[in-house]
């Protein structure tokens, strides 16, 4: 078990950052102008990514002493704790396994967390969600009426909708003809309203996507998805109003 969290405000690290932030008068022009080579000495490449800090407001000693936090709170174990999923989660008592999405399958050595095989259970459920996303793409995924998917709605707040609109617009070049692809993310009830505007309740996907579940503005634009649908293919004749069908 990794040892509790340190508070960076408390290490020395901090004070030196401190007293060097309000000491600092920051000139990137005379920088590079007395410093040829900056640009080569800050830029560094991290597996694929290329990280140029020069152009940022930092000097030799900012890094020195950020390295420097980051040893004074034990970041390296910490991190360590993460991926081998201790419970760093202090204020829930639970593992951080976002991580965990990111492991290529057959990782060496597996991560169990708890008793539960986490490779095995994130594996299995990437491979539906890519089953699953396949099957609206080709269009053999198809909605009650039998029409397959024109428009997904993602619905979502925070990084649920960031996440999820970041993806589709570094990935335009890739969305498959025919398929539209639209956000909502605002409780109120105007935005949900605008978005579904001009779509078929029979060619329309929703997405519900949240961490917990619990979050009002998701839930709420959930439950406003659920009634548009529910009365746009009532309205075609394509479902029939009784209780059984509404649970």
């Amino acid at each position: 078990m990794s040892a509790s969290p340190i508070d960076a405000t408390s290490t020395s690290a901090w004070a030196g950052l401190t007293a060097h932030r309000d000491a600092l008068e920051p000139d990137l022009r005379a920088w590079f102008a007395s410093d040829p080579e900056r640009a080569q000495r800050l830029t560094l490449d991290v597996a694929d990514l290329h990280v140029d800090l020069s152009k940022n407001l930092v000097t030799d000693e900012t890094l020195a002493l950020l390295v420097r936090l980051a040893e004074e709170v034990g970041l390296a174990d910490r991190l360590a704790a993460m991926f081998a999923g201790e419970h760093i989660n202090v204020t829930e008592d639970r593992a951080v396994l976002h991580t965990a999405l990111r492991r290529p399958a057959g990782a060496s050595p597996g991560l169990v967390v708890d008793g539960r095989d986490v490779d095995a259970d994130v594996h299995a459920e990437l491979a539906k969600v890519y089953a699953f996303a396949e099957k609206v793409r080709s269009g053999a995924w198809t909605g009650v009426t039998g029409q397959p998917v024109a428009t997904v709605v993602n619905i979502g707040i925070g990084g649920s909708d960031l996440g999820p609109v970041m993806a589709y617009e570094a990935l335009q070049e890739y969305v498959q003809d025919g398929l539209a692809v639209r956000f909502v993310s605002n409780i109120d009830p105007t935005d949900i309203a605008e978005t579904t505007s001009g779509l078929d309740p029979e060619t329309t996907l929703f997405i519900v996507a949240s961490k917990t579940f619990g979050t009002l503005e998701t839930l709420t634009n959930a439950r406003l998805a659920r009634e548009w649908l529910w009365t746009g293919l009532l309205s075609a004749g394509a479902i029939v109003d009784t209780d059984d069908a509404r649970t």
